[in-house]
């Protein structure tokens, strides 16, 4: 392929990459759906626990899998939140009163810069995450901002 630069591109071709580029990653196994920046980050988590040998491996589950995206090869389950911005996105299927339940073991958040390079990788228990996440309104589900409480009490990862 030729290296033409985007900016040579009229707008409409250039709108016409994004759809190319979606089944390109598909095909190669890098995403799965169109959420690009979720699937990105489950994809950059999955990777940077897989070249840590200190850390388990991750499995990427089912997209049909509520609460985890990824189990470790010992049962564990992981959550992955990507995010270009200081907070998640909501937690859609956690119940909004506390019923006991351990949902995940861990939450792993993937942060992104504003150019959508990686930033950082931090991985937080469950009673980590109960202790920082907040009621987001108006969809009234949790979220987790990312404070540098948060960072301090996490695990870096990258």
């Amino acid at each position: 392929m030729a290296n033409i630069p985007l900016s040579a591109l009229t707008d409409s071709e250039l709108i016409e990459l994004y759809p190319l580029i979606l089944k390109e990653l598909k095909a190669r196994g890098i995403i799965r759906t169109n959420n690009l920046i979720g699937e990105l980050g489950e994809y950059l988590a999955a990777n940077a626990y897989k070249s840590n040998p200190k850390l388990p491996q991750l499995q990427l589950n089912l997209k049909s899998t509520k609460n985890i995206d990824a189990t470790s090869q010992k049962g564990e389950r992981y959550a992955i939140k990507a995010t270009s911005g200081n907070g998640t996105g909501v937690f859609a299927s956690l119940p909004i009163e506390d019923d006991g339940k351990v949902y995940f073991e861990y939450l792993v958040l993937v942060r992104f810069n504003k150019d959508y390079t990686l930033d950082s990788i931090y991985e937080l228990t469950w009673e980590q995450f109960l202790q920082h996440r907040k009621m987001k309104p108006p969809e009234n589900k949790w979220n987790l901002p990312i404070t540098e409480a948060v960072k301090n009490s996490a695990k870096k990862i990258i």
